[in-house]
């Protein structure tokens, strides 16, 4: 039988993808649930914290966007240059094909006072043009821009003794969350629900290392209780038992909060070191990775519950 190029790179993707399934048959507990309507869209990163950026001072002003000079009107620009480079041209043309006595009928006086009518009317309406375009900042006595306008301002106030309130930072999707939240849970803490992760996530680790998962049913979501079920199933048919060991939270920490179809989540970050290796329940040989191997993981684990004081349950983990 032939296989075309098509063929065999579908082969392949196939195999790596069951071996990586195969692979994360004998892993911890690090995949699946659900997010709502974030399932299928990254964790948000934390963001390093800044400091809320004061107003612009004196001593490092920003630099003021210079406005764009506006451009001169050329000497035949305009509705009169059209018509004036028209008669222009017109007795050009009657110097050139028809004497100074034919075409328009101009003399040689006639051609020099109409130039200079002409030559007094457009520098007339150039001056009046560029009166009028000119920027209110160049007038006598103002200021060079709104820059300046600040400027003068936080002076008199820095002379008079009156702090200038910094800008207001920007709310951020997080903020906004918490907010939403605490509207209906007056006395939601965002490190007190980080705490209460860090204790899922030993109890899960746990939990599905004797593979039984019933002592923290109520802890889990239905969805992520038969992914979780399924998953430890595998491990029990193959009689292979997932270890994890030296389990140490260095951190965690809420990415995300949010509200829809009745429901709050959040989303946190737990960076932690740990081993984590397989065995074979009638050998006890190793049959996935390490025992002295220590790994740093960061994970996202989601929580959920009903909008309100109610109990937070895991809904979903997204692992590397």
């Amino acid at each position: 039988m032939k296989w075309d190029a098509f063929g065999v790179v579908t082969v392949l993707a196939l195999g790596t993808l069951l071996a990586a399934e195969a692979d994360d048959a004998w892993a911890r507990a690090r995949s699946g649930g659900s997010r709502g309507s974030r399932s299928f869209s990254a964790p948000a990163r934390p963001s390093p914290t800044t400091p809320t950026s004061p107003s612009r001072s004196i001593t490092q002003p920003a630099s003021p966007t210079s406005p764009m000079a506006p451009q001169r009107p050329g000497l035949f620009g305009g509705l009169m240059g059209g018509l004036t480079g028209f008669m222009l041209g017109g007795l050009l043309g009657s110097l050139l094909f028809g004497g100074l006595g034919h075409g328009f009928g101009f003399g040689l006086m006639d051609l020099l006072l109409v130039g200079g009518g002409l030559f007094l009317l457009l520098s007339f309406l150039r001056r009046r043009r560029e009166s009028a375009m000119r920027p209110a900042y160049a007038t006598a006595g103002g200021p060079a821009s709104a820059y300046d306008v600040g400027l003068d301002r936080e002076r008199a106030t820095a002379g008079a003794g009156v702090a200038v309130a910094p800008t207001a930072p920007e709310v951020s999707d997080l903020d906004r969350g918490v907010g939403h939240i605490r509207q209906m849970d007056l006395k939601f803490d965002p490190v007190r629900v980080a705490d209460v992760a860090r204790s899922v996530f030993h109890e899960v680790q746990a939990r599905f290392t004797a593979r039984d998962l019933g002592p923290i049913r109520d802890r889990l979501t239905p969805e992520m209780y038969a992914e979780l079920h399924a998953q430890c199933d595998r491990l029990r048919s193959a009689r292979r038992t997932n270890r994890v060991e030296r389990i140490a939270v260095r951190e965690a920490k809420i990415t995300e909060a949010w509200q829809e179809g009745g429901q709050d989540y959040i989303t946190v970050l737990i960076a932690v070191s740990l081993i984590d290796y397989t065995v074979d329940d009638a050998t006890g040989a190793v049959v996935d990775g390490a025992k002295d191997a220590v790994q740093d993981v960061e994970e996202f684990w989601t929580f959920t519950r009903p909008v309100g004081p109610n109990a937070w349950k895991l809904s979903a983990i997204q692992g590397p």
